[in-house]
């Protein structure tokens, strides 16, 4: 094993206060190249802001606003995540999890006809969604 000298040795990482880590197997294992560019910003925010158990209780809006993430942006990583069976999460709080064994990929299933849009596509559900509020609004 090859011993290296830090450059700054002042400035050693520590844990101080909190418990923020992520273990080298995310990276060797292949879940980092696994994840969208917002799957693994939500994730190393709730990592970070994780406790001991993984337990984290920060709301969307607050998430999203220090992210500058969209709803729609957040909640698609959040269910993607949860898909990948990195993080569990019960409307309340967040819980990080241990990896699982192998990388779960999950390819996003295309869209074929009008019934997949309107089952699977966000932008299509908030269409429709938007459409019934209108039209429950003007009776």
């Amino acid at each position: 094993m090859i011993k290296r000298k830090p450059l700054v040795c002042d400035r050693i990482r520590k844990i101080d206060g909190s418990f923020a880590w992520i273990g080298h197997r995310f990276l060797r294992g292949g879940f980092l190249a696994s994840l969208s560019q917002n799957e693994l910003l939500l994730y190393f925010f709730l990592a970070l802001v994780a406790d001991r158990q993984g337990l984290s209780y920060y709301h969307y809006d607050k998430i999203c606003s220090l992210l500058c993430l969209s709803l729609d942006d957040y909640i698609v990583a959040r269910d993607q995540l949860i898909e990948k069976d990195l993080i569990a999460f019960d409307s309340t709080f967040f819980q990080v999890l241990s990896l699982p064994r192998m990388v779960v990929n999950n390819t996003p299933k295309l869209l074929k006809n009008r019934d997949d849009m309107e089952t699977f596509d966000l932008a299509t559900i908030k269409q429709i969604m938007r459409k019934q509020l209108s039209r429950d609004h003007e009776s």
